[in-house]
């Protein structure tokens, strides 16, 4: 069917804009054929997508374009919590750019760091709460500059893209912890080679912040086969011991791995507190096969058993780690029995 009797409705319109961050989000692509339709946008072009002009980048946003997608949802029975992010905070850029040029990263190409725009810039005072898409704020030499304008508004917010734990430092420590921070923490450890300076950021993390903390892990761009298997876990290994929870980004190459199956439970496990944060994996598979109303093993068990088959050593070195059993862990549940008794005791 031509593109035109389909969309026979787009030249009502002066002009039509469309934009994607990823590659995978599916459009119709034969809507980009129109004379007034345009596109742009990372998923589009990856590194290579157009810059928009300064007066569309530094413009206030228009919050209210979210209203008429979620009155019109009909899947979600719980929208304020299922939208939380549309509906309550307000979205934006401090800084742009990082210097690291990982290969899988959008910025591959980039090699600094610079101010993108003052939080006043796309602010709604209305918003409970405020999260930044940075790329590296605390690679960026006026990150303080940054965070007191953020206290300065009063509300909570969050960094959502994985902060950079390698560059660390007792100040920035102390100014994180003490902010009024919305949700966990969020950092990033992809690369099994940072592996000893990690360990060393994050006993200094844990000396100022024992709250909940979340490390990205990427999995499958380097490779696909046991090896990467052991690099995932001994992340995860790592995170556990210092009461962080990982969680798992998987590239696209994982779909090629002959573990496809392994990985694809082992980020089920990690990315949901509620399992990682109380069963080994392997309890994590057999509690799966409880639930399996088939014959045989589901998914989960398949997966671990295959695998534990092959590679038995691996298995009994990651596949019965336990969050709770952590020293770390451990000890801070202790903090927090003893600090809400003595809060009790003050009541």
């Amino acid at each position: 069917m031509p593109a035109l009797n389909v969309y026979s409705g787009v030249y009502q319109y002066d002009a039509i804009y469309i934009s994607k961050v990823f590659d995978f989000t599916r459009i119709d692509r034969r809507l980009l054929n129109f004379s007034n339709v345009y596109f742009g946008g990372t998923g589009f072009f990856f590194d290579h997508a157009p810059k928009l002009p300064d007066y569309i980048e530094h413009h206030m946003p228009d919050y209210s374009v979210y209203d008429s997608y979620i009155k019109n949802d009909t899947r979600h029975k719980n929208k304020e919590k299922y939208f939380n992010d549309y509906l309550n905070f307000s979205i934006g850029f401090a800084t742009r750019g990082c210097f690291r040029q990982c290969d899988f990263c959008v910025n591959h190409a980039c090699k600094s760091i610079n101010h993108h725009s003052h939080i006043s810039e796309w602010l709604d005072p209305s918003r409970k709460y405020i999260y930044l898409w940075d790329d590296n704020i605390l690679g960026y030499p006026g990150w303080r500059n940054v965070f007191e304008e953020l206290m300065a508004t009063g509300k909570r917010f969050q960094f959502r893209q994985g902060m950079d734990m390698r560059l660390m430092t007792e100040e920035k420590a102390k100014v994180l912890s003490q902010c009024k921070y919305y949700g966990d923490y969020i950092f990033a450890f992809d690369h099994p080679e940072d592996a000893p300076v990690i360990e060393k950021k994050l006993t200094l993390w844990r000396t100022y912040c024992d709250k909940a903390t979340k490390l990205y892990v990427l999995t499958g761009f380097d490779g696909i086969d046991e090896n990467e298997v052991v690099s995932v876990f001994e992340r995860i290994r790592i995170l556990l011991k210092y009461g962080c929870y990982p969680y798992i980004m998987r590239h696209e190459n994982i779909q090629n791995s002959p573990y496809k199956g392994l990985f694809t439970q082992i980020a089920r496990w990690c990315n949901q507190p509620q399992f990682i944060k109380k069963v080994s994996f392997r309890e994590y598979c057999h509690q799966c096969q409880t639930y399996h109303k088939g014959k045989g093993y589901g998914a989960p068990m398949r997966a671990l058993t295959d695998f534990e088959s092959r590679f038995p050593e691996i298995a009994e070195k990651y596949f019965d780690m336990k969050y709770l059993e952590q020293p770390y862990v451990i000890e801070l549940k202790k903090k927090l029995a003893e600090k809400a008794r003595k809060r009790k005791e003050t009541a």
